[in-house]
């Protein structure tokens, strides 16, 4: 069945307002800290991929992060016309959590841990630092994500897969920068926050795109070579 460009639309602003909700809403109201948040915030951002991969995953693919998307545009997966508008559909998701948990932020005696509704910061690294750690870890999610859609297979596990993944990049990627691998993360929580949340927002824009061109462009290696030697 194909969908059309409304359905995919709504299904990648719906996802990552679902990520970013789950996923930022748990940095803030857990803190990140080694004895208490750091894994639970991990997990949260992994199972919001896992639980969204099967409900849009048959729609759009469930990018819900513009450097999936600026991926498959470059593995030719979409075209450029796609790669806009689901990148359109991304940031907003993404401005609308932000503005969510805003305003959970704002009950009660709710307190947001990280001052910044989940923001990246490179204070921890410095921006070159923060640079190199979001284009590897972003290099390893995208690479998995490639590898795990390209065989119809592994279709059944690629939500699983994927989640996991994110959740594993982000076990590291945490105590350096918060960890991005996802432009539209990123970008949603520093606007609503405002602040020193947008001093250092390019990096976790440009370093994920980087990183996931890289890691298309080493997955179209590893392909060439697996097609060369089957044909010998």
């Amino acid at each position: 069945m194909k969908h059309n460009s409304t359905q995919k639309f709504f299904s990648e602003f719906m996802g990552t307002a679902i990520l970013v909700f789950m996923g930022c809403g748990s940095a803030m109201l857990l803190g990140c800290d080694a004895a208490g948040g750091h894994l639970a915030v991990a997990l949260a951002f992994g199972l919001s991929i896992v639980a969204t991969a099967y409900v849009i995953g048959g729609v759009s693919g469930c990018h819900i992060n513009p450097a999936v998307s600026l991926a498959m545009l470059i593995h030719k997966k979409i075209t450029v016309t796609e790669f806009i508008y689901y990148v359109v559909a991304q940031i907003l998701g993404a401005l609308l959590a932000a503005g969510l948990l805003k305003a959970v932020g704002s009950f009660g005696s709710v307190t947001d841990l990280t001052g910044a509704l989940g923001s990246n910061s490179a204070a921890a690294t410095g921006i070159f630092g923060a640079i190199v750690v979001e284009v590897i870890l972003t290099f390893i999610f995208v690479l998995t994500i490639l590898g795990v859609t390209s065989d119809d297979k592994k279709g059944s596990v690629a939500g699983l897969v994927i989640g996991l993944t994110l959740a594993f990049v982000h076990i590291v990627g945490i105590p350096l920068t918060g960890t991005s691998v996802n432009p539209a993360r990123s970008l949603g929580p520093a606007i609503i926050a405002g602040g020193a949340a947008l001093r250092d927002v390019w990096v976790f824009i440009v370093a994920p795109f980087a990183g996931a061109a890289l890691a298309a462009l080493a997955y179209f290696g590893i392909m060439e070579k697996k097609s060369k030697s089957k044909k010998k």
